[in-house]
């Protein structure tokens, strides 16, 4: 992997191709990224390079005439992650990824890892937690077929037979059932940039991302080939 950048999803909204077709687009807000640590091989067993993204608040510690604590900023980082990043030099980072560069040994601490890596036309795939949706029935969960919607009929949308009641007379794992749905990592590859933005630290994206708008999205180059 050559290319990758941590970023946030903004919303969508259409742009016109300089052949006048409309495209939908994804807006993502993509960097900058700064690098905490480089791993190394000799040190950690393998290469690789640790970016920051979105800055975020240090825990501080109040204590008041009582000699009792009061924590300001719970939801900040603590001081061990405080001192990890004061030890890169580089401010506190709300989140932290790793990739595996192939030229990893060539960064340094402290350096960014901006937008402009990516160019108009490049394909590249977005991962990212999807929409929790709550507990779903086996139709919209998973696809499944309803019953007949006749009067009379009193199997609408019910799941149907899970097995047979002699052999084996239990239910498979893995049988698909109503459940829980969403709220999983999901990847799109070989999605297409349409534009990049680089003072606004932009990326425009050909289609849907997964996710909910500030969702944190993983942009890394594709894995696709093409023929």
């Amino acid at each position: 992997m050559k290319k990758a950048i941590l970023a946030t999803k903004v919303g969508m909204t259409q742009v016109f191709s300089e052949d006048g077709v409309l495209v939908p687009v994804t807006v993502l807000q993509a960097g900058p990224c700064v690098v905490t640590q480089v791993k190394t091989v000799e040190n950690d067993g393998y290469s690789a390079v640790q970016v920051g993204f979105v800055d975020a608040k240090e825990r501080i510690i109040n204590k008041d005439a009582s000699g009792k604590k009061e924590y300001i900023h719970r939801h900040a980082v603590n001081k061990a992650v405080s001192g990890h990043f004061k030890k890169a030099g580089v401010s506190a980072k709300k989140y932290i990824r790793e990739f595996r560069f192939e030229n990893a040994e060539e960064y340094t601490m402290g350096a960014e890892i901006k937008v402009d890596i990516f160019a108009e036309g490049d394909r590249i795939d977005a991962s990212a937690i999807s929409k929790g949706k709550g507990f779903q029935g086996a139709i919209k969960r998973l696809g499944q077929h309803r019953g007949p919607m006749k009067h009379g009929s009193k199997f609408h949308r019910h799941q149907g037979s899970n097995g047979a009641c002699s052999s084996p007379s239990r239910v498979f794992k893995g049988k698909g059932m109503p459940g829980h749905m969403g709220c999983e990592k999901v990847t799109v590859q070989n999605l297409e940039i349409v534009r990049v933005d680089a003072e606004k630290n932009l990326l425009l994206v050909k289609g849907s991302v997964p996710g909910a708008k500030k969702a944190l999205v993983t942009i890394k180059e594709t894995t696709k080939v093409e023929a």
